[in-house]
């Protein structure tokens, strides 16, 4: 999917939040703030929003020289989520249609997303995941289930850091040795990197690749060697939130986007409201 002028805000804000983080210095932050809103005034709309968000960090670590301005937020998510953990999967146990559940507490992870909300706090997040089996989804988790059953590769797309621990459960699900997890190459916001999988314990239960990129999406002409083999092998693939469907959503491939409507761009490419939790099949 393309960007539109709807998104220059969100760029801004992603800006601002990123710059707050990585810098102490007033006169250092108005100096790093002009050259990004120098180079948003030249975006190519043509392009996925994460193109625009790729160029926003890349110039926040070339002027900083700090290369995981959100590491310490990360870090925070991934604990409290690895402690809550074991209660969603205490209660996922209880659910009839355990894969449903396990796949409605995947996409409530993604509530996790400091890009489209750079003062989300712990409790707010775990809030909204902890209702998360109550949730409407929109889509067919069925449809879905029934492609699981029927891959022999299996590629899952991450998204956050934090949201990461939230798949355990439904990677777990999935046919063992079928499943390949791929990361972020380079930390971006809150994306997931080979050191948060780790701490999310996803090796445990699933090879774990990265896609060579420092996009906030999956730019698949930016992606490493080892990603688009996985991707190019694979019969079905998983993608989680909103960076990853504006990048794949007009892909000619067996995918499954997972993640919740945050913006009126996204909402306005996949048809549903704001807010709305959504298991879409692309393709």
């Amino acid at each position: 999917m393309r960007s539109s002028l709807e998104c220059i805000p969100c760029f801004a804000r992603q800006a601002i939040d990123a710059v707050r983080v990585a810098v102490n210095d007033e006169a250092q932050r108005m100096t790093v703030m002009r050259r990004i809103m120098g180079e948003l005034s030249l975006i190519d709309f043509r392009q996925p929003p994460p193109v625009a968000a790729r160029t926003i960090h890349r110039i926040l670590r070339s002027e900083t020289g700090v290369d995981d301005p959100f590491r310490g937020a990360k870090e925070r998510f991934t604990a409290m989520a690895m402690e809550l953990l074991p209660s969603f999967e205490k209660r996922i146990a209880r659910y009839a249609d355990r894969f449903a559940a396990a796949v409605r507490l995947a996409v409530a992870g993604n509530v996790i997303d400091l890009g489209a909300k750079g003062d989300l706090t712990e409790e707010e997040a775990f809030d909204a995941v902890g209702r998360a089996l109550d949730e409407p989804v929109a889509g067919d988790i069925g449809a879905l289930e029934r492609a699981v059953s029927s891959a022999s590769k299996i590629l899952y797309v991450a998204d956050n850091a934090g949201e990461l621990v939230f798949d355990r459960p439904l990677i777990g699900m999935l046919p063992a040795g079928c499943v390949t997890v791929a990361v972020r190459g380079v930390p971006v916001i809150n994306d997931a990197t080979r050191e948060d999988a780790v701490a999310a314990g996803i090796p445990d239960i699933a090879a774990v690749i990265d896609n060579g990129s420092d996009a906030p999406g999956t730019v698949l002409e930016d992606c490493g060697s080892e990603f688009l083999r996985a991707y190019q092998n694979a019969d079905l693939v998983i993608s989680k939130g909103q960076g990853n469907y504006e990048t794949l959503s007009d892909e000619d491939k067996n995918i499954f986007f997972l993640f919740k409507v945050k913006c009126p761009v996204v909402a306005g490419h996949s048809g549903l409201g704001q807010g709305t939790h959504a298991v879409l099949r692309g393709g």
